[in-house]
């Protein structure tokens, strides 16, 4: 390994000698500058990892050398020196990037261990950037599998969205299952802000009071259970991303204090006094048809416009043609793997029926079929029968079960398998409504969380 070069920029020639000295015994290359003159002549020079420098120097302030040398190289590690240390010294080197700081007389065992830990910290960084630039150049959007003229749309505009400096808000629209939350995490990991926080929201999972405490914390004793502040989802993504997923679900009372949040990126902890300034990415996805919720006074129009300034619509499974096939190839794959099987392939009968399966869960069911399929195979091909698409609690009949038609009828003499005519009931509610549960317990005159538990109870829940 290379020696690491040390810069050591100190008008005391003793101090700086004995420093050199010290650490060229260490294994370090150094060089001594007496001023800040020399100091900017050796920079393009030496290159160094390490600068010690003292803060005053003949000429020069060291806090101003350390501002030239952060624009020289910002990934030098500057560790200030001086005799006159204050906390507002160090404060404003720190600020302005000095790796550390530290009091004449120095101690040279103190100087080793610093210029080690900046000389690791170093390496560790630029391990990071040539891995994070590796798997953007090679693996650009893994997850993201298709080749069909909608998806390579979505991939060129996820990589203009990922280039500016800072987004505005990004609302991703599609059927459920169709890998929204796939494409915010890509959105995430292809930003500038990939080495920041992603923290994703369900907002289906609380009531929009709990809701309201969960995104933008809370104050101690805002209510009965707060015995101690809390910080909010909006905070602990500051710097990053925060992505609202089914965004179109929030409840009207808190939708009002989320456009505030989003517009202004501003936030108030429940219970709170004063205002908080975050920085945050946001992400929304929804299933829903946002214009028609507006329009129906169920979503309001000022929070669907300052969400939809990018919007991304992701299409349903049924109309990527061949990219089924690709993603059924990868979905084999993974629980090949994960189930310890060896199957090669995908037989010419099962293939067609994969393609010509309207698929209501989208990738989702896809995923959820083939390894079902793949758990039970015993061959080296998976088969139609395998697949199990006409029959099953994940799949809906391609056509009504007769039972269905009994909802206006008379019960048969033989009588009927009242299971199964429930069951049939849901299916073709959910077919008749491309497996939108809201529309589907609509048609059937059901409460949502009714509908989901006699999904449930069937087999049918989508997880």
């Amino acid at each position: 390994m290379n020696p690491s070069t040390l810069l050591i920029v100190d008008d005391e020639r003793t101090l700086a000698r004995s420093i050199k000295l010290f650490m060229t015994e260490q294994g370090y290359e150094a060089e001594v500058a007496e001023n800040g003159d020399i100091a900017l002549e050796l920079l393009d020079r030496l290159r160094p990892e390490v600068v010690f420098l003292d803060v005053c120097l003949p000429g020069h302030n060291g806090i101003d050398l350390l501002r030239r040398i952060k624009e020289f190289d910002r990934n030098i590690a500057v560790i200030m020196m001086t005799a006159y240390g204050s906390i507002e010294g160090a404060v404003e080197a720190v600020r302005l990037g000095a790796f550390d700081y530290i009091k004449k007389p120095v101690d040279l065992d103190e100087l080793k261990l610093l210029a080690d830990r900046a000389c690791e910290s170093a390496r560790l960084r630029q391990e990071l950037s040539y891995y994070r630039e590796r798997e953007i150049r090679e693996i650009p959007f893994m997850g993201i599998i298709g080749k069909c003229d909608a998806i390579r749309d979505i991939i060129a505009r996820i990589t203009q969205i990922a280039a500016l400096e800072d987004s505005p808000p990004i609302l991703i629209t599609g059927e459920t299952g169709t890998g929204k939350g796939l494409v915010a995490r890509t959105l995430h990991r292809r930003s500038r802000r990939a080495s920041r926080a992603f923290i994703e929201v369900n907002c289906t999972a609380l009531p929009a009071t709990l809701m309201e405490a969960e995104l933008f914390g809370y104050e101690r004793g805002a209510f009965t259970d707060a015995k101690e502040s809390k910080m909010g989802l909006f905070e602990a993504a500051d710097g990053g991303f925060l992505y609202l997923d089914e965004v179109g679900d929030t409840e009207l009372p808190l939708q009002g204090k989320l456009l505030r949040a989003v517009e202004e990126r501003v936030i108030r902890r429940v219970g709170g006094l004063r205002d908080r300034r975050v920085d945050v990415t946001i992400v929304a996805a929804t299933h829903r048809d946002l214009e028609t919720e507006v329009k129906a006074a169920r979503f309001r129009k000022d929070l669907y416009y300052r969400l939809a300034v990018i919007t991304i619509d992701l299409p349903p499974l049924r109309e990527r043609g061949d990219d089924i096939l690709l993603l059924a190839a990868h979905f084999l794959e993974i629980f090949n793997a994960k189930y310890g099987k060896a199957i090669r392939a995908i037989d010419d009968r099962a293939a067609r029926t994969l393609c010509e399966y309207p698929w209501p869960g989208n990738i989702r069911e896809l995923s959820h079929v083939i390894e079902r399929a793949v758990l039970w195979s015993h061959g080296d091909r998976l088969s139609v029968d395998q697949l199990s698409l006409t029959s099953g609690p994940m799949n809906l009949p391609a056509k009504p079960l007769p039972a269905a038609d009994l909802a206006c009828g008379t019960l048969p003499r033989e009588g009927i398998d009242l299971a199964a005519w429930e069951r049939s009931l849901l299916e073709q509610a959910l077919r008749d409504s491309g497996g939108n549960q809201t529309k589907a317990a609509r048609l059937l005159r059901l409460s949502r969380d009714t509908l989901r538990y006699r999904l449930k109870k069937f087999g049918l829940s989508q997880p």
